[in-house]
């Protein structure tokens, strides 16, 4: 007997933990590394990616029922592409900034592996409404580690928080803190102490009759 469909919010609340495509599926993570050192740029980053995950998964699954599977990943990165460029458009226009900012990392959410596999893995088999809340989670849980790491790197490497100062003058700033490599480390700590939260991963029972290890 096949399991029930997801329902819209449970589609979108299982993104936020238990499926976390950062925290639990280790997806994401180039970005981490490179604009989780201003909050700023993050949660522009973050904005965006949601976006383009949410409605290339809703165009997908409207679409799903017409797209050959022999080219279905090419019709995939196309529709990805289009509301790549729309977002790249919208920064150009209203943010110029912070879009200089982020430089080439806007256009690589084309190859965000979130965002090719929510549409892959999820929005090809479902319901428009269901794929839309799907991947709204899917780049909320992102964007909710993403931030969090931010809000870490910024004050501690510049002593700031949203560009505004929030620590003395005189305070040491932590160079290492907005390098890329800080990133790997923050992301680490933080996978480290949301498994210990969880109380990890539970072993499967054994099967009945089964003896135990020595």
């Amino acid at each position: 007997m096949s399991p029930a469909p997801l329902t819209p919010r449970q589609a979108f609340t299982r993104m936020l933990w238990e499926e976390n495509p950062v925290l639990v599926q280790i997806l994401g993570i180039c970005s981490t590394l490179a604009v989780t050192n201003l909050v700023k740029n993050t949660l522009i980053m973050c904005v965006g990616l949601t976006l383009c995950t949410a409605f290339s998964a809703l165009t997908i699954s409207l679409l799903r029922d017409r797209i050959p599977r022999q080219v279905r990943m090419m019709v995939q990165v196309l529709i990805i592409a289009a509301w790549v460029i729309v977002l790249k458009i919208v920064l150009d226009a209203f943010l110029p900034e912070i879009s200089r900012e982020l430089g080439p990392y806007v256009g690589l959410i084309i190859t965000n592996c979130i965002v090719m596999g929510r549409t892959e893995g999820f929005a090809m088999g479902n319901r428009p409404l269901t794929a839309f809340c799907d991947g709204l989670g899917a780049g909320v849980g992102y964007s909710l580690v993403l931030l969090v790491i931010a809000a870490v790197r910024e004050p501690l490497g510049l002593g700031s928080f949203f560009g505004i100062p929030v620590l003395p003058s005189d305070w040491t700033r932590w160079n290492l803190m907005v390098i890329a490599p800080s990133g790997f480390f923050a992301l680490a700590t933080f996978i480290w102490v949301a498994k210990a939260f969880k109380g990890g991963t539970p072993r499967p029972a054994a099967p009945a009759g089964a003896k135990p290890a020595a």
